[in-house]
């Protein structure tokens, strides 16, 4: 399966009884437990994942709001969710696409190969006219996938601070440039980064762009390639989901400060710049 499935391949892939494990990313701001509003309504087969507690670590000034999953929690995860080697797994949140832009992210770093998102997530299944179901979800059988971390580039504080490629902002421009900042310490940009907003490759709608409009928003970024790149975001969540869809585009080998500027901006002896 490609980095992208459409609601209408999913649809089918589900009606034809194609084996496959699919994930709902679905959270609630301000709430711990996000499983009542899955609950309420879910695409056939899927299973509840709150990206808040399964797909990140313990929020902290030192690690960022949304640092890496410790890998046995992670693991243990996995085998609830039955995941397999042989069997494709396809992510969706409610059409947003950050928290199945992590998902996407966080199961390809822990070794998981054949990972999709849907695009445009609950939201464009509605569109498309197709049914959702109540109730608890599925049940899985387990699972004997060990993962494997480390299986993306991710990026540390400490080689950001010390990086000579090209450092890729992912948020809005007006958080990257210093004019609004309601979420972390400070507002601005880790010096030197370039701003590609994620905003920016995906439709009104939320659908990804085609894949040479996502390459030309890279592009007047001054990135073309993947390697020797670092993206991020606030805390992950955006620069998950843009690499995402920079791979879709055959944008590869970029890796990720998932830390991103909350873990940044935290701590007063880093620089910071503004585009005012």
């Amino acid at each position: 399966m490609s980095v992208l499935v459409s609601a209408e391949e999913l649809h089918e892939k589900i009606h034809r009884g194609d084996k496959l494990t699919l994930l709902a990313t679905t959270w609630v701001p301000g709430q711990g437990n996000s499983f009542r509003q899955f609950r309420a309504g879910h695409i056939p087969t899927a299973q509840h994942v709150n990206p808040a507690i399964a797909l990140a670590g313990l929020p902290g000034s030192k690690a960022g709001r949304n640092p890496l999953p410790d890998p046995a929690r992670l693991q243990a995860n996995v085998n609830r969710w039955g995941l397999r080697e042989d069997r494709p797994v396809v992510v969706y949140d409610d059409g947003q696409g950050f928290f199945a832009g992590r998902a996407w992210w966080v199961l390809r770093w822990a070794g998981i190969k054949n990972v999709s998102i849907l695009d445009g997530g609950l939201a464009q299944w509605h569109r498309a006219g197709f049914d959702t179901m109540c109730g608890p979800g599925n049940i899985a059988m387990g699972s004997a996938l060990t993962i494997r971390p480390g299986s993306m580039p991710a990026a540390t504080i400490d080689e950001v601070r010390n990086f000579d490629g090209t450092l890729v902002d992912t948020r809005s421009f007006w958080r990257y440039s210093g004019r609004q900042e309601n979420l972390d310490l400070k507002a601005g940009h880790i010096p030197g980064a370039v701003n590609a907003a994620m905003r920016d490759l995906v439709t009104p709608n939320r659908l990804a762009k085609s894949k040479e409009e996502i390459r030309e928003v890279f592009a007047q970024a001054g990135v073309t390639r993947g390697e020797g790149t670092v993206f991020y975001s606030g805390s992950g969540n955006h620069s998950g989901l843009a690499l995402a869809l920079a791979e879709h585009a055959g944008i590869t080998g970029a890796s990720h400060y998932v830390g991103g500027w909350s873990q940044w901006s935290a701590n007063a002896a880093n620089p910071v710049e503004t585009s005012r």
